[in-house]
């Protein structure tokens, strides 16, 4: 059911957003905010930044210290695998810049000792298990079938740690009547 007219017109890249349309009904994708750390010729690759697991870290890894934050689902892809996003750049051994103070990855080992000694706060780092992938061209043809909008991401958007409110709260932020109408629009019509 698609019963909106609108082209993205901000083209995918690392470091933005892909926003599910209001209709998507994938339960992985269902009103998802996915934040690609990589767009080429070989595929794409992103995280859900809001699915929240009713898991927390130190549950799932064993020796892992005290960390009360919850993981999220990044994606139906390799969900065996954990994956972090943090904003701590150059204490942070081998991480990769995705934007403009946004990492992707590094030394996990450092990671655990800043956890243990308390110098990450909760809107520095998050974790996730699995991720969002797409192969050569199957995202740039999920966005001409109308299945995602691509948006700018901010930082402060990556971290926020009220994701309830987020893909609406990125969707009004487009501008624009349509994006507005779409950010309201009810999950299930019936229930309006």
């Amino acid at each position: 059911m698609k019963m909106f007219e609108f082209q993205s017109k901000i083209t995918p890249a690392h470091g933005k957003f892909l926003l599910a349309e209001p209709f998507l009904e994938d339960p992985y994708f269902k009103r998802s905010v996915i934040y690609l750390v990589e767009h080429n010729e070989k595929g794409s690759i992103g995280f859900i930044l809001n699915k929240p697991i009713d898991l927390k870290i130190n549950n799932a890894l064993v020796g892992f210290p005290d960390y009360k934050e919850s993981l999220y689902l990044g994606g139906p892809v390799q969900r065996d695998q954990l994956y972090f996003l943090h904003r701590l750049g150059s204490h942070i051994e081998n991480s990769i810049e995705i934007a403009d103070g946004i990492y992707w990855g590094g030394d996990f080992d450092a990671v655990k000792e800043m956890i243990e000694n308390k110098v990450i706060k909760p809107d520095e780092i998050r974790f996730f298990v699995g991720y969002s992938g797409w192969s050569t061209s199957q995202l740039d043809e999920e966005i001409k079938s109308k299945s995602w909008i691509v948006a700018p991401a901010k930082s402060e958007e990556v971290f926020n740690l009220d994701t309830k409110h987020l893909w609406s709260s990125v969707m009004k932020g487009l501008g624009g009547k349509e994006f507005a109408i779409m950010s309201n629009f009810p999950e299930d019509p019936n229930l309006n």
